[in-house]
């Protein structure tokens, strides 16, 4: 039995010794002389010396400061036990161990003191943590100070700054209309002259005077445009936009000079494009009428070609890549890193010859790399040059906001009436010559106030406003006549201020459009004819909302009782034919828009507008039927058109069941004169 108990013994006395030495602390006991009588691995590494050494020295000479160490092992002889005083252990070779000292005495079974157990617990990262965390409050209460200091310096600043940038814009947009009001009446006046009768010379001297006018609006906008990019006034709008139209009409603006210059002009446009996106019109026409411009400008003979590519497509958005090239001068390899950067061109005598200020490419780039995208160059001398960047739009199901149409000058649209709101005396006799070229007549109002006077007595078809005019400014003049006239007449602003009046402020204001000063007449026109077509359109279809209702009938047949003579018979066959006949149609006229038939369309409108008089539909609807003939026969597709062919199969459909209840009705009266 006393074997078993001593085995049991030894055993626990491996385990615990198992456990002491596993311990990373230094533990040791020493005597009540203070002497080392044992101790783990950890001391010896600690204090760098062999256990065997350790044994038997003096236990407070390990430490930094040897009589306070000598204190606390005398405090736990007197005390029983001591906790956490903190001491420095030191390696022989300098090194220092932060510890805190943790003691116990053991005695034997009369209570006589033998000697103690320390613990010499190591916290030299904690009290490193503990020091650095000071520091950090420290520095971060210094850093608070600075930083309070330097956010009071930094506001002072950024109203300084923000003051200055306000002042620069100001100047700007006041040089910018004070310089393009009188532009707008040079240039203006320089093409009215251009058409009329005049010797060689004559015509000579204008072209001239029409030049030097271009090419100062071209300064002009690229500084005003810079200036915008660099005081962070450049705004990237999100709004539903058809980029096929986008693309057609900035390459219709390039017409006349394409010809003029012999050119040939291909355009590359990929067909899988969603036909709405979701980004900035106004931005892309810049940038790719800045890319135009140049291929024009440098080329002299051969052929430009404009590419829109679909590159990448998800559920969410797409990119499109868009290239111009040509057949131009070409850039050399040294300069085509240069030519991205302010007032740059790829040789000295290029503004000399070709005009220009070397700013147009990089406001492209300012505008391009904001949107996420980037641009591209690729030149070789007397062969060309193709300038390529990528764009990334998102997708929408919103219908795309309203853009004018291409419209040629020969339309048949005429006797509009127009008011023309300008307090410029110039400009007033210019807008006037503009208009009657087109065929037009109109009223002028020198300021907004007097434009409002006219409108109650009279009738236009569209209102050109100018925006900075003394007693009533151009906006409030149609906040005005938006919200308290409540009409809808479109209103066409007239800008000279490009700085500060954008598409956002004229809608905001209740605009329809807007034209920069100095008026393109092309432009001009194509904005007039087709917001006045939209309108018509509009009143068109509110009309046939008001006639199509449950409540009341779309037919009349007093025509047909006055044609047939009231003859029930053929009467009968009259609806009867209509019933058969009308349905199909419908379905043909539906189907050949969808596949853009325009012969089968055109053919099947043909053949129903016949049955509106016969059965008494409003003529409003034999409008509507003729005016998708007319695209059809055009072959062009409008925004409108497929509303009108909903309108269309309304009226018919509902004027099928009120006939069907009609031949019932004559069928029973035959029935009853029978008996």
């Amino acid at each position: 039995m006393k074997k078993l108990e001593i085995k049991r013994m030894d055993k626990y006395r491996v385990n615990a010794r198992s456990l002491i030495e596993a311990s990373l602390d230094p533990l040791i006991t020493i005597s009540t002389e203070g002497k080392i009588t044992d101790m783990n691995e950890a001391l010896a590494n600690i204090t760098g010396i062999t256990r065997q050494n350790l044994t038997g020295t003096d236990f407070a000479e390990y430490f930094t400061e040897p009589f306070k160490a000598h204190e606390v092992y005398q405090q736990v002889f007197a005390n029983g036990s001591v906790s956490n005083s903190p001491l420095i252990l030191r390696h022989k070779e300098g090194k220092l161990t932060d510890v805190l000292f943790n003691g116990s005495a053991y005695k034997d079974k009369k209570g006589k003191v033998l000697g103690a157990v320390v613990v010499a617990r190591d916290v030299t990262d904690q009290k490193r943590i503990a020091t650095a965390l000071n520091e950090a409050i420290i520095a971060a209460q210094l850093a608070t100070e600075i930083a309070e200091t330097a956010k009071i310096k930094a506001e002072r600043s950024t109203r300084i700054a923000e003051d200055a940038v306000k002042a620069k814009q100001q100047f700007l947009s006041n040089m910018s209309h004070e310089i393009r009001t009188p532009m707008n009446a040079i240039i203006g006046f320089t093409k009215v002259l251009l058409k009329t009768d005049m010797s060689e010379k004559q015509k000579e001297y204008l072209s001239a005077i029409k030049l030097s006018g271009d090419s100062l609006i071209v300064l002009i906008n690229d500084i005003l445009d810079l200036a915008k990019v660099d005081a962070g006034k450049m705004v990237f709008e999100q709004i539903p936009f058809k980029l096929s139209l986008s693309i057609s009409a900035m390459l219709h603006l390039f017409e006349p000079k394409i010809q003029e210059k012999n050119l040939v002009l291909h355009t590359d446009y990929d067909k899988r494009i969603p036909e709405v996106l979701l980004g900035d019109p106004v931005r892309l026409h810049q940038i790719i009428l800045n890319l135009l411009s140049n291929a024009v400008k440098f080329t002299t003979q051969g052929k430009i070609v404009v590419k829109v590519h679909l590159l990448e497509e998800d559920d969410e958005k797409v990119t499109i890549e868009f290239a111009v090239s040509d057949t131009g001068i070409g850039i050399a390899d040294d300069k085509l890193k240069k030519i991205f950067e302010n007032f740059q061109q790829a040789y000295s005598g290029t503004s000399r010859l070709y005009g220009g200020t070397g700013l147009g490419l990089a406001i492209v780039k300012q505008l391009v790399e904001p949107q996420g995208g980037c641009i591209h160059v690729e030149s070789k001398i007397d062969v060309g040059s193709t300038f390529s960047f990528n764009l990334i739009f998102k997708k929408t199901n919103a219908e795309a906001e309203y853009e004018s149409e291409i419209v040629e000058m020969d339309l048949d649209v005429n006797n509009l009436k127009i008011l023309v709101v300008e307090d410029i005396v110039l400009n007033q006799l210019l807008m006037k010559t503009i208009l009657e070229d087109f065929g037009f007549s109109c009223d002028i109002a020198s300021n907004g106030k007097i434009a409002l006077e006219m409108l109650k007595t009279n009738t236009y078809d569209t209102i050109l406003m100018d925006l900075q005019m003394p007693e009533m400014n151009g906006f409030k003049a149609t906040e005005h006549i938006r919200n308290i006239m409540n009409s809808s007449i479109p209103i066409i602003a007239l800008t000279a201020d490009v700085t500060t009046v954008d598409l956002a402020k004229c809608k905001a204001a209740g605009m329809n459009d807007y034209i920069a000063k100095p008026v393109d007449e092309k432009v001009l026109y194509n904005k007039i004819v087709s917001l006045v077509k939209k309108s018509m359109l509009d009143t068109v279809n509110k009309t046939a909302e008001a006639i199509v209702t449950p409540s009341l009938k779309c037919i009349d047949l007093d025509y047909l009782m006055r044609r047939t003579k009231s003859n029930p018979d053929l009467m009968m066959q009259m609806i009867s034919l209509y019933l058969e006949q009308t349905p199909p149609l419908i379905t043909s006229m539906k189907q050949s828009l969808k596949d853009k038939n325009w012969e089968l369309l055109y053919a099947a409108v043909h053949k129903i507008i016949p049955s509106f008089s016969i059965m008494g539909i409003s003529s409003d609807f034999e409008s509507m039927a003729k005016k998708i003939q007319d695209y059809a026969n055009k072959q062009l597709v409008s925004d409108g058109i497929p509303e009108l062919v909903l309108q269309i199969e309304t009226v018919c459909n509902q004027a099928c069941k009120e006939l069907k209840v009609e031949l019932s009705a004559i069928k029973n009266s035959l029935i009853e004169n029978e008996k």
